[in-house]
């Protein structure tokens, strides 16, 4: 790069810590220096959690999260931007009132909820307020089938969960995101199923075998790697593709 030349696009990743480093902002940044994209951060919580469960969280005060996002912002340009977890309905207030002043840059929003072991990590009261909030200036929101359930008022499906998952999307996409990415890591079958559903009325499905691997943080690094190609220039659809393939090759790893 010359002197004069202006840095990359990086990524602002905002979410919570995960003391395993198997996901969070741990798995959030190797991720993007495995694609080779540059990173700013802004910090949500601390949670003390390991592969089985989650011990603490301390959420950290809203105006240092909107402290944070506002000094990342100004340290160099940004392509795109991908939440993570926020903890509370204040955090989200905090994020979503500085994004809403950057309109253009694509935001890849994971809807944490609850940790792989299954603590909460996201309560109803900051449901409520990402759906309010967050959910119109979301350009990919990427729930799996228990989030996406979760947000919809519902239970995941036993079975074929094709007609859940498209009612699901429509649901979600009435709140105003641009496009749902419903994960199909805990359907059934020989074959995982993403769901690519947009607000246009589109749909892909984007398929692929069934690997028998399992890592943790594959919802983080996912949401990771697509934002890093939106903020390369990628189109939504390639850069769905660009996520799974990475994800694929960490399954694979793992199998």
């Amino acid at each position: 790069m010359s002197a004069s030349a202006a840095p990359a696009p990086a990524v602002l990743v905002i979410a919570g810590s995960d003391s395993s480093g198997g996901a969070g902002l741990a798995r959030d940044l190797r991720t993007l220096a495995d694609l080779g994209v540059e990173a700013v951060i802004a910090l949500s919580a601390v949670t003390a959690q390991s592969n089985r469960r989650v011990w603490a969280v301390q959420p950290l005060a809203p105006q240092l999260i909107r402290a944070q996002i506002l000094s990342a912002l100004e340290s160099r340009p940004v392509g795109a931007v991908k939440i993570g977890m926020l903890g509370t309905a204040a955090a989200v207030e905090a994020v979503a009132e500085i994004l809403a002043l950057a309109p253009d840059v694509p935001l890849v929003l994971d809807p944490v909820l609850r940790s792989s072991s299954g603590g909460e990590l996201l309560d109803a009261a900051g449901q409520r307020a990402m759906q309010a909030r967050l959910f119109p200036l979301t350009t990919l929101l990427t729930p799996n089938i228990p989030e996406a359930a979760e947000l919809c008022g519902g239970r995941p499906p036993g079975g074929s969960d094709v007609p859940s998952r498209l009612a699901w999307a429509a649901q979600l996409l009435a709140r105003g995101p641009q496009a749902v990415l419903i994960k199909g890591g805990h359907g059934t079958g020989d074959e995982a199923a993403d769901l690519l559903a947009h607000a246009d009325g589109t749909r892909q499905w984007l398929s692929s075998v069934r690997l028998a691997g399992s890592v943790r943080g594959t919802g983080c690094a996912l949401a990771c790697a697509i934002a890093a190609g939106l903020a390369r220039g990628q189109a939504l659809q390639e850069a769905c593709r660009q996520g799974r393939r990475y994800v694929l090759d960490l399954l694979a790893g793992a199998s």
